[in-house]
């Protein structure tokens, strides 16, 4: 069972319940395929790291694992990679595993485009997916992708069921940001925490996925993906190294100049159905702002220090205003745009 999520799947990527390979995590996934051995795992394990860098693809590597070993004393010490013409990892590629349900935020029927949100609607097949398999003697593993979008009612119907576990179940919580998560959350959950990927690994996992970047722009975007997959992808195919170079340009203009060119990237970063690109700016403007902040604090300038934690805290305000009530992105870039080249 699966909730329908192509449309997270970045153009270039691959399906995390698709993919046969993992690189820099063999830690990770060692401990977990120990731990299942031992008998003495954790019914809910909290992955946690940054986006993009292998959670959601470690997760379903290791139920395919679990699955496979049903019987945990039968099961090796490390994890393989999935065979992709196996039964049961086919059924989970297409979300048709009667064992696996994938709970992430679904499309909106009326408007086609994913909710903000994993609603409590979804929670709720996970009682009906655990009723159903019951009488089987195969484990249910839930995976969470991520624990950071559900929201309140949602939240609250997780951990009901993380209190009170079904016999042979196990859930694997995904999050990027788990201080965020509800503090009885993560006191249910072991946390497994992943670091981004080093730059050998980032280089074998663009591989994997046949990204190309060219030789004279290799090194910025190794260096600005930040050990994450999915960051690569986006400065490479959507185009994040030039929004970068653009919004460098702009801070750096002057006058008439520079309000030419924050139109024109706000042109660019809001046009209709560019969401991608969007989110991209919006986090590497947020990002650039905290880096200002921490600079400024290690360099004993408390005053500034402040004073950009505070613009950080109203456009993140802003931006989530906007979000919520589906205001033009192209003013609310300008705007944006306007107050980080007049404070920073």
């Amino acid at each position: 069972m699966s909730a329908e999520t192509e449309t997270t799947l970045l153009d270039g990527a691959i399906s995390p319940a698709e993919n046969t390979r993992l690189f820099g995590h063999s830690e990770a996934e060692d401990f977990l395929a120990q731990s299942y051995r031992s008998g003495k795992g954790h019914h809910a394990v909290l992955i946690e790291g940054p986006e993009g860098i292998g959670k959601a693809t470690l997760a379903f590597r290791f139920a395919n694992h679990v699955l496979k070993y049903p019987v945990a004393t039968e099961a090796p010490e490390t994890i393989s990679d999935p065979d992709p013409q196996a039964p049961a990892f086919r059924q989970i590629a297409a979300g048709a595993s009667h064992n696996l349900l994938h709970l992430a935020r679904p499309v909106d029927a009326k408007s086609g485009k994913l909710k903000t949100a994993i609603t409590v609607d979804e929670v709720r097949r996970a009682g009906k997916f655990f009723g159903q398999t019951s009488g089987t003697e195969s484990w249910r593993i839930v995976v969470i992708d991520t624990a950071d979008e559900l929201n309140r009612s949602a939240a609250n119907a997780i951990l009901k069921i993380l209190e009170e576990p079904p016999k042979r179940s196990m859930f694997m919580v995904l999050s990027h940001a788990p201080g965020k998560l509800l503090p009885t959350i993560r006191s249910r959950c072991m946390p497994l925490v992943l670091r981004p990927l080093g730059e050998d690994d980032l280089k074998q996992a663009l591989g994997h996925l046949g990204l190309s970047i060219a030789p004279q722009l290799e090194r910025k975007a190794l260096d600005a993906a930040d050990g994450s997959v999915a960051q690569a992808i986006k400065l490479v195919n959507y185009g994040g190294l030039e929004i970068i170079e653009a919004f460098d340009s702009v801070l750096a203009a002057r006058g008439p100049q520079q309000r030419k060119a924050i139109h024109k990237l706000a042109d660019a970063v809001a046009a209709k159905g560019n969401d991608t690109l969007y989110g991209f700016f919006i986090d590497h403007a947020t990002q650039h702002i905290s880096f200002q902040a921490r600079q400024a604090a290690v360099a004993g300038n408390v005053n500034r220090a402040f004073q950009l934690s505070e613009l950080h805290s109203s456009l993140t305000e802003r931006i989530n205003t906007a979000d919520a009530y589906n205001l033009e992105r192209k003013q609310t870039v300008i705007s944006l745009i306007g107050d980080l080249a007049e404070k920073l």
